[in-house]
């Protein structure tokens, strides 16, 4: 790998937050997306149909429509993480347009553009959406009654599984779980070959990840390859204002799935708890089922518990992806891959 970042960091339109006739600096980029992107809740019900023959128009605007879970899914599936898919014009979706529009070269909008839908149609090898048969393997389990939020306590749990069959699904598919059950609004979801509508969504990133950039500004995390282009991007939450995440240039050292999350009070304090603690593992932990530590000591790349949330809140320091995005990353990345903090 080069010494140099790729050019494109260099420029005002790296990150991807312009949206019409207006330019952003990057620290104010969270701000300025979440007063502009305001979700007007549309209630409707969608059909296999509705979705996966959506097309689309000039005139879609804010909401939540079937094109834009369409695209959602087609964005998934190339790499261009929209989170949670929701079928939602938030931001973690004109994030992922931006990367994409960035990776095929076209004017960085962060909109669903003619051209930018095209090229996705373009590149789609099955339907956005699809049905899938519950099996008894998915009713099994392990499921927890309840998980307390006081770390004392789920130390004492035999292991952080999911709370419900809708959750698995959930991260299962990349799917956020209330519009889950919104595209199956007479499901029960508790019955061997049930049929259901889901996302026909990807697990599997590009091999060559050379470096990652964690942007903390944006929310985002970059992958690159050993040509140092770009090639995948996550929605991430990166550090908060009392356990900022490191400065500068760090390293992959190794990979854990389904880690024991050990709690330490020296790096913040949860629940008045003043000892160390060991959690046992699930995704449903503090780190979800998934830790890339990096060479600064005790931080790294991790899961969540709660993947609608990425990107909108704070983290202890680390970089917090959905436990989808974190598994692919995970599966993928080398120890000795270079992680560079950016402001």
């Amino acid at each position: 790998m080069g010494k140099l970042l790729p050019k494109f960091l260099y420029v005002a339109c790296f990150i991807i937050l312009n949206l019409p006739s207006q330019s952003f600096a990057l620290q104010t980029v969270d701000a300025t997306v979440k007063n502009n992107l305001a979700v007007t809740e549309v209630k409707q019900v969608w059909t296999l149909e509705d979705i996966n023959k959506a097309k689309w128009t000039i005139d879609l605007g804010r909401g939540q429509f079937p094109a834009y879970a369409r695209a959602q899914v087609m964005l998934n599936n190339l790499h261009a993480s929209p989170g949670a898919i929701d079928g939602k014009s938030g931001k973690n979706f004109l994030k992922a347009l931006s990367t994409y529009q960035q990776i095929q070269g076209f004017p960085i909008t962060g909109q669903l553009t003619q051209q930018t839908w095209d090229s996705l149609i373009s590149k789609q090898s099955n339907p956005a959406f699809g049905v899938y048969v519950i099996t008894a393997q998915d009713l099994k389990g392990p499921f927890a009654k309840s998980i307390p939020r006081n770390y004392a306590l789920q130390a004492k749990m035999p292991g952080l599984y999911y709370l419900r069959i809708t959750e698995m699904l959930g991260e299962k598919f990349h799917i956020d779980e209330e519009f889950l059950r919104q595209l199956n609004p007479k499901a029960t979801f508790n019955q061997v070959g049930e049929k259901i509508l889901v996302p026909n969504v990807r697990n599997d990133l590009p091999h060559d990840v050379n470096l990652i950039i964690a942007h903390k500004g944006a929310r985002q995390l970059y992958l690159f390859n050993g040509k140092n282009h770009l090639i995948a991007s996550f929605p991430a939450t990166i550090g908060g204002s009392e356990t900022p995440s490191p400065k500068g240039t760090h390293k992959v050292v190794k990979v854990a799935a389904n880690p024991y999350y050990g709690y330490s009070p020296k790096n913040f304090v949860q629940g008045g708890n003043r000892k160390s603690l060991v959690l046992p593992p699930g995704p449903n932990g503090p780190v979800g089922n998934i830790w890339i530590a990096l060479s600064k000591p005790s931080f790294g790349i991790h899961g969540t518990p709660n993947p609608s949330l990425i990107s909108k809140t704070a983290s202890h320091g680390c970089i917090r992806l959905t436990n989808w995005d974190a598994n692919d990353l995970g599966r993928k990345v080398q120890p000795g891959v270079v992680v560079k903090f950016l402001e």
